[in-house]
C-alpha cells in the first residue's frame, strides 16, 4: 500500500485488528471483521485513529500492579464517520528462562547467554542448582519479514522477530549483580502469522552467533532499517583510559573468553546489524564507523542514508551519521551537533533552538575496525585527570568528569571513532545532555522525536558536568524528563562550510512533551503518574499518527506505555508494566501481511528502590510467582478484539 493510498474499512480493521487474546475470539474477530464491512454497502476508508487511556494501576488492585495490565482501546474512524473499537490486551511470546523449540525437534533457554565458542554460561552461585544464566532484562525488538522465507512448522505466514537482551540483574544467589558482566544475546524468533486472525504463535528459537563481532556489549534499544535488518545497540561503552574492574570489562571478559584481559574496550560501543535469513537463522555485523558512543536506540531516515542516533550518557549529544551508499552502513561520515541560544525543555516555550553540525569525520567499518585491533588508548590521546598547567592540553568534560587531553599526532580520525564522546567535547560540539534515549522519525512532517529520560547534571546551569557555552543549559533539573521535536531539512552545510549530503539533516530541537516532578504521592510516585515520566523507548506509527513512549523511570511506581496522537495531542497511556519494571522492546509496526502490531516487552520487575516502600511488602510476593522469582521477563506484544461498531453514516 502507498503512502498516500487510504486503506478501504475491511484493509483497516484487518491491520489494525492484530488478534483476540483468547483463540475463542479469532471467529468472533473475523466475524464481526465482515460485518462490519458488510453493512456499510460502500467502500469507506480509515481516517483516523485515537487511543482510550487507562487508568494507573494502585493497591487496590495489587495483582494489576504485579503484572502487565491494558485496560485501554484503540478507536478508529472513517471517513462516513463510523467508528470501531478494539480492546487491547499483552500477549507474550515467553518468559525468558522458558525452555522453547529450536525448530530442530529439541528445546533451548530463552534469553540464555553463550560464551565466544557459544557454549552456554553457568550460574554457580548457588551450589547443587546449577544452571544457565539467562536474562531479566529484554530490551530491542523488531518485528521483520524476509522475501521466500521458509521454515519448518510454520503452517501460515512465516515473521521474524529479532529479540535482544540488555543484561541479567543478578545471579539465582540473588546477592551477586551481574549488570555489564556477561555478552548480551541475541535472538531470532520464528513466529507463525495465522493468515485469518493475524495471531503469531513462537515455532523456532535461533541464538544469533556473536562470535565475529567479538559478542556484544550491554545492547539496549533496536530498530529495524528501511531495508528490514535489525539495528541493534552497544550502550555506556566501556572507558578505554579506566580500571577494567570498574568498567565491567574484566568480569565480561571472562564469561565471553574465559580470560579476563582478552576483551578489549575498542571492539565495543558501536552498531550491529542483524540480517536474518530465509530459514530463520541470522548474520551479525557490526559498524565501527558510526561513532563509538553509548548507542541506545537510532533511526534511519526514508532516504536510506542517514541515521539518528541515541546517546544515552552523561554529557552526550546529537550525532548524525550519513552513509555514502543507500542501504549500507558501512562507510560515510559522523556529525556531531552543536546547539545555538534557547534550548528549552518547555513545550510551551516559543520557538526551537538551532543545530549547527560540526564534521567529525569520514570513514570505513574495516579501517576503523582494523585500528580498534592495533591501537591502544595512549597511542590515541593522553587523558589527565588534573590540569598539567600545560597549554597543549584541552580541557573537556566527559562522562560527568572533567579532564585534560591531548592528542597524538595523525590520531585525529581514530579519536573520532573510537573515542568518540572525548574528540566530540575537544572539537567544540555540544555535549551537555543527559541520558538521550531513543529516536524516532515523523516521515510526512519530516521531525524526529528524541527522548531524554533525565534532564539533569550536565544540562543544569552551575552543576559540575555542565559545560558553559555549550548551548544545553537549563536554570533547573526535570528529573522526570522530556521528549524533543527536530524539525529535519535539506541543503546544510558543517560548520567548516562544505556541504551535508543528506535531505534529513536535524535543523532545531524544542520541547514536544515533558514530565513532572512531584512530592511523592501516596503511591510513592515523584513523577506525575498522569504524565509521561523517564521517556526511553520512542516509536512513531505513520498509518495512526501516533507517537508511542516507553517508561525507564525510577519515579512512576509502575512503568508505562504512551501514546500520543501528534495531530489531536492527545495523550493516552495504554499499557502498565510489572511494578519495578521497565517498559522495553518498543516496536510499532503499521503493516505486516495485513495486520498491525505493537511489540513491547519489559525488564526487571521487581527491582524495589526506596520509591517502592509503600507497596513493596505487598506486591514481591505477587511479582515473584508471576515472574520466576524476579529472574524472568516477558517478551511480546498488545493485541486487539473488535468490541463494539457505531454506524452514523
Amino acid at each position: 500500500m502507498s503512502h498516500a493510498a487510504k486503506p478501504t474499512r475491511r484493509q483497516a480493521l484487518q491491520w489494525l485488528g492484530s488478534m483476540p487474546l483468547l483463540p475463542i475470539g479469532a471467529s468472533t474477530s473475523a466475524s464481526l471483521l465482515a460485518t462490519a464491512c458488510a453493512s456499510t454497502g460502500k467502500a469507506t476508508a480509515f481516517q483516523s485513529a485515537s487511543f482510550s487511556a487507562m487508568p494507573a494501576p494502585t493497591l487496590a488492585d495489587p495483582a494489576a500492579m504485579a503484572t502487565t495490565t491494558v485496560g485501554s482501546a484503540l478507536n478508529v474512524t472513517f471517513d462516513d464517520r463510523s467508528t470501531q473499537t478494539f480492546r487491547l490486551a499483552y500477549q507474550p511470546f515467553f518468559i525468558t528462562g522458558d525452555k522453547v523449540s529450536d525448530g530442530k525437534g529439541g528445546q533451548v533457554l530463552a534469553g540464555g547467554y553463550y560464551d565466544i565458542r557459544n557454549q552456554p554460561i553457568i550460574d554457580t552461585t548457588v551450589a547443587g542448582s546449577e544452571r544457565q544464566f539467562f536474562s531479566d532484562c529484554p530490551d530491542g525488538t523488531s518485528l521483520l519479514t524476509v522475501p521466500g522465507a521458509k521454515v519448518d512448522g510454520v503452517k501460515g505466514k512465516p515473521v521474524f522477530a529479532v529479540v535482544q537482551f540488555e543484561y541479567t540483574s543478578r545471579a539465582q544467589d540473588g546477592k551477586t549483580q551481574m549488570y555489564g558482566k556477561l555478552p548480551s544475546p541475541i535472538a531470532v524468533l520464528t513466529l507463525d502469522q495465522d493468515p485469518a486472525t493475524g495471531r503469531l504463535s513462537l515455532v523456532k528459537y535461533h541464538n544469533v552467533d556473536t562470535s565475529k563481532v567479538h559478542g556484544l556489549w550491554i545492547t539496549c534499544g533496536a530498530s529495524l532499517s528501511p531495508w528490514g535488518t535489525h539495528l541493534s545497540s552497544e550502550e555506556y561503552e566501556p572507558d578505554a583510559f579506566a580500571d577494567r574492574a570498574k568498567n565491567h570489562l574484566q568480569a565480561f571478559s571472562s564469561n565471553l573468553y574465559g580470560n579476563p584481559d582478552r576483551a578489549n574496550p575498542y571492539h565495543y560501543g558501536h552498531l550491529p546489524e542483524v540480517t536474518v535469513n530465509p530459514d530463520g537463522t541470522a548474520a551479525i555485523k557490526k559498524h565501527f564507523c558510526m561513532g563509538r558512543i553509548s548507542h541506545e536506540l537510532v533511526q534511519v531516515m526514508p532516504d536510506q542514508r542517514t541515521t539518528l542516533m541515541g546517546d544515552d550518557a552523561t554529557n552526550s549529544g546529537y550525532f548524525v551519521f550519513v552513509a555514502d551508499r543507500e542501504q549500507d552502513l558501512s562507510s560515510g561520515t559522523l556529525y556531531v551537533a552543536k546547539v545555538g541560544a534557547g534550548f528549552s525543555i518547555d513545550p510551551a516555550a516559543d520557538g526551537a533552538a538551532p543545530l549547527s553540525w560540526i564534521k567529525l569525520g569520514s570513514a570505513t567499518s574495516a579501517e576503523i575496525e582494523q585500528l580498534a585491533d592495533t591501537l591502544k588508548p595512549a597511542d590515541i590521546m593522553t587523558v589527565l585527570a588534573k590540569d598539567p598547567g600545560d597549554a597543549s592540553f584541552t580541557r573537556i568534560v566527559a562522562n560527568g568528569r572533567t579532564e585534560w587531553i591531548k592528542l597524538k599526532p595523525g590520531m585525529d580520525k581514530a579519536a573520532a571513532f573510537l573515542e568518540t564522546h572525548r574528540y566530540a567535547a575537544y572539537k567544540g560540539a555540544s555535549m551537555g545532555f543527559t541520558k538521550m534515549e531513543g529516536t524516532t522519525v515523523n516521515a510526512r512532517d519530516k521531525i524526529a522525536y528524541s527522548a531524554l529520560q533525565n534532564c539533569e547534571k550536565s544540562m543544569v546551569a552551575g552543576d559540575k558536568a555542565n559545560v558553559p557555552g555549550n548551548g544545553i543549559s537549563i536554570p533547573r533539573q526535570l528529573k522526570a524528563g522530556a521528549v524533543m521535536a527536530l524539525n529535519l531539512r535539506g541543503g546544510q552545510k558543517d560548520t567548516a562550510g562544505s556541504a551535508i549530503r543528506s535531505d534529513w539533516m536535524p535543523v532545531d530541537t524544542r520541547a514536544l512533551l515533558a514530565g513532572e516532578d512531584i512530592a511523592a504521592d501516596a503511591l510513592g510516585n515523584t513523577g506525575n503518574p498522569d504524565r509521561i515520566c523517564n521517556p526511553d523507548n520512542l516509536k512513531f506509527s505513520e498509518k495512526l499518527r501516533t507517537l508511542f513512549i516507553g517508561e525507564d523511570s525510577g519515579q512512576h511506581v509502575n512503568n508505562f506505555l504512551w501514546a500520543y496522537n501528534v495531530d489531536t495531542r492527545q495523550l493516552a497511556r495504554i499499557m502498565s508494566i510489572p511494578a519495578g519494571g521497565e517498559s522495553t522492546g518498543l516496536h510499532a509496526v503499521d503493516e505486516i501481511h495485513g495486520w498491525t502490531y505493537i511489540m513491547s516487552n519489559f525488564q526487571h520487575a521487581g527491582d524495589w528502590s526506596s520509591l517502592h516502600a509503600v507497596v513493596k511488602g505487598t506486591l514481591d510476593p505477587l511479582v515473584k510467582a508471576n515472574y520466576r522469582n524476579k529472574a524472568g521477563a516477558a517478551v511480546g506484544y498488545l493485541t486487539g478484539t473488535p468490541t463494539q461498531m457505531r454506524l452514523q453514516g
